[in-house]
């Protein structure tokens, strides 16, 4: 499969890379500082440039069959000012598939089902402007005729594969409290092949 990989040099981003390239698919990466991927490989394409940029996703999305995107909001809006070029580009392109990284503050609550988590009680974080960007991209997304999901990890530290780990549709699993880097990617490579959850944000934890 030919992948397109925005937020390439994240912790998710290398973590998914090697997964991806260990199973003999090809990768297109974007990055904004080529100096910053270690990853060297015969199926990995690297391009640098910025995800808000339309002509640098023209490229990007090229003859690619998905997108995933572990992008962050990295103080500036790049979750919501990129998703709406993405979703142009990929129409373009006639790509249907994305899988995307947000954060749980973005699930349902479960003690406040009308409520997002990072808006009821169940959320620890007192700033919310990352889970706010996040939040318009998935809006973005759900508007679409793409056929989407996004990854809602809670607590991420960084951590190996171990493929055991608890995943539900919309909220956060049951006192779900962390999920490493490893897991995560290993649980957007499962969705990739055998897509579980399309059109829902998928909460995932230990």
């Amino acid at each position: 499969m030919d992948i397109a990989l925005l937020g390439a040099t994240g912790r998710v981003g290398q973590q998914l890379i090697e997964l991806l390239l260990e199973n003999n698919h090809k990768v297109t990466a974007l990055v904004r500082n080529v100096h910053r991927l270690p990853i060297s490989h015969t199926n990995l394409k690297v391009i640098e440039g910025d995800a808000r940029e339309e002509h640098v996703l023209d490229c990007l999305f090229q003859g690619q069959n998905a997108v995933i995107s572990t992008l962050s909001t990295d103080g500036a809006n790049v979750i919501s000012e990129s998703m709406p070029v993405i979703v142009k580009v990929m129409t373009r392109h006639s790509i249907k598939r994305i899988i995307t990284v947000g954060t749980a503050g973005i699930l349902q609550s479960r003690t406040e089902p009308s409520l997002y988590r990072f808006q009821s009680n169940e959320s620890k974080r007192k700033l919310t402007r990352a889970a706010e960007d996040h939040l318009k991209g998935f809006l973005t997304l759900k508007e679409s005729n793409l056929l989407w999901t996004i990854v809602c990890p809670t607590y991420l530290p960084d951590g190996n594969i171990t493929a055991h780990y608890r995943v539900e549709k919309n909220v956060l699993p049951l006192d779900g409290k962390k999920i490493s880097t490893g897991d995560t990617a290993h649980f957007i490579y499962e969705e990739l092949l055998n897509p579980q959850f399309p059109h829902c944000r998928v909460g995932i934890s230990e």
